[in-house]
């Protein structure tokens, strides 16, 4: 019997389920969910092929994106009254690009206990798998649909030191892959992974260059993960101090004196931003 939760109340379990293959399952998921009282599901359809093939007989209910406002108040009643729920969704892991985070928040407003089944995350799947660097990552999930939120999330990207890992359908993934190469440049290297953990599962690393040859000779098929390579530092400081090459050093000093900085302070700041030593700046000004 379940045995997690604080005893005043119901508890909330975010179950991870397959990413394609249906041996991604773990024991406990399938404990968890023959043992709650109901199961919260993305989709009946999709969740009813998973839970026929483990013999899963939990009283099942839809909670999504286009029903979580009038369906939110009425679990956490379950909930309240002492029921448990489990939340699953089409596959991976609750709570990540779904509603089940809402009803995480819903469920800490209330006291209401949440423990997540931990099992297949496809962003975590494909990042270990990819070959770049996953010491430090960013999780973009879908670029945002509106115009202006997009770009400014490319824009904020372009900066971004971290591996990048997005997610992106098929139909979608050409315009994609233009945009990052025109906000990223064609010469960042990109692992696309698609159809993680099934019988087609395939992984390309090219640049975004590179990529747009490749997809526009081979039409995308399959969900994908990009795991795009994060830019480099150096990189980063090189373009800075690009950007004071025809600013002279004494307004470069000026500038910072005029939003506050006292002398000693500008002068580090000069220093930093043109990679020069602060003697050097000191000289340059004591001549002016």
């Amino acid at each position: 019997m379940i045995k997690e939760g604080n005893g005043k109340s119901g508890v909330l379990y975010l179950v991870a389920t397959p990413i394609g293959n249906l041996e991604d399952m773990t024991f406990r998921a399938v404990r968890i969910l023959n043992e709650v009282d109901l199961i919260a599901a993305e989709d009946t359809r999709t969740s009813g092929v998973l839970l026929s093939h483990y013999d899963i007989h939990t009283p099942v209910t839809a909670y999504h994106e286009h029903n979580k406002l009038e369906k939110i108040p009425v679990l956490l009643a379950k909930m309240l009254e002492g029921q448990s729920i489990a939340v699953i969704t089409d596959a991976g892991t609750p709570g990540i690009s779904d509603p089940g985070e809402e009803l995480v928040a819903a469920c800490a407003n209330e006291g209401i206990d949440v423990f997540g089944i931990p099992g297949a995350v496809a962003a975590v799947t494909a990042l270990v798998s990819s070959g770049i660097s996953s010491r430090r990552f960013a999780f973009e999930a879908f670029l945002p649909k509106k115009k202006k939120l997009r770009q400014q999330v490319l824009s904020e990207l372009k900066r971004e030191t971290r591996t990048i890992l997005i997610y992106e359908a098929p139909h979608h993934l050409k315009d994609t892959i233009k945009e990052l190469a025109e906000v990223l440049g064609e010469e960042r290297r990109v692992a696309f992974c698609r159809e993680l953990t099934k019988k087609f599962e395939e992984k390309r690393t090219l640049t975004l260059g590179e990529a747009l040859t490749y997809f526009t000779a081979n039409e995308p098929r399959g969900e994908y993960v990009l795991v795009i390579e994060g830019r480099s530092r150096d990189s980063i400081a090189d373009e800075e101090k690009n950007v004071w090459e025809d600013v002279a050093i004494t307004d470069h000093y000026e500038q910072y004196i005029k939003e506050g900085f006292d002398r000693k302070s500008a002068m580090q700041k000069v220093a930093q931003d043109r990679g020069m030593s602060k003697n050097e700046v000191y000289a340059v000004l004591k001549k002016a």
